[in-house]
């Protein structure tokens, strides 16, 4: 099938204002977009730039706009866009470092900043051996520990190109992995972080995050738990 391909370029530094390159292709119904920006940069320009690694949906490198939506650019097929014409931009809410690459590290100070890592000072089990949790204790934050770091929630987010200060989904989704795994013991540090202005409270609720993560985390049910959780003091299952 033919497609006509539009992709956002931007070179910082170069003179060059941002613009789009355009391009008509062959393709297959089931090439991945992925793959569609691989051809570009073997057949057309070698300078394109973009972020890949595993090509499989888990590293979540690969996120962008793709015709207006953030998706994985190695999960996407070309059949599914449901149009013949494509256009690929770089997430929105972050600043944009080359083409199709934005600069994470805001994103990741927010994501450092809820404390995502296992906190339990105690002492060990008798058995020296590890902290156990029933099976449902772990299926309560099961859902939460799904997140690849993509920044597909985030970067979808209103509240967060309103305000780069809020810590976005993806922060507060890893600040619940921790906050309901009943072997943490930093629950109450975290709910205090999330209280902030920050934090939960810039949440309005419109759901973009939901509908662009590609690991369909129920982020805005993660988001009313902590919420919930800073108002009533209780961790509820």
């Amino acid at each position: 099938m033919q497609i006509n391909l539009k992709i956002f370029r931007y070179l910082p530094d170069s003179g060059n204002k941002p613009h789009y390159d355009k391009y008509v292709m062959e393709v297959n119904p089931t090439d991945r977009v992925l793959d569609v920006l691989e051809q570009v940069r073997a057949d057309n320009d070698p300078s394109l730039a973009y972020r890949r690694s595993c090509a499989h949906g888990v590293c979540g490198s690969d996120a962008m706009q793709i015709n207006g939506h953030n998706a994985l650019a190695c999960k996407v097929l070309v059949k599914d866009l449901d149009s013949t014409d494509i256009t690929i931009e770089p997430l929105r809410g972050l600043n944009v470092l080359r083409d199709l690459i934005v600069d994470m590290e805001p994103f990741f100070d927010h994501f450092r900043s809820v404390q995502p890592y296992f906190i339990n000072d105690s002492e060990l089990p008798a058995d020296g051996k590890e902290r156990l949790q029933s099976p449902t204790e772990r299926e309560r934050f099961d859902d939460t520990t799904k997140c690849i770091l993509c920044a597909a929630c985030t970067s979808s987010c209103p509240s967060f190109w309103a305000d780069g200060k809020y810590v976005g989904p993806a922060a507060i989704v890893n600040a619940h992995r921790f906050i309901y795994d009943s072997r943490d013991t930093a629950a109450t540090e975290r709910l205090e972080i999330m209280n902030e202005a920050t934090g939960v409270w810039r949440c309005r609720t419109i759901f973009n995050c939901t509908e662009a993560c590609p690991r369909d985390i129920k982020i805005t049910k993660a988001i009313a738990e902590v919420k919930k959780a800073i108002i009533t003091g209780k961790l509820e299952n």
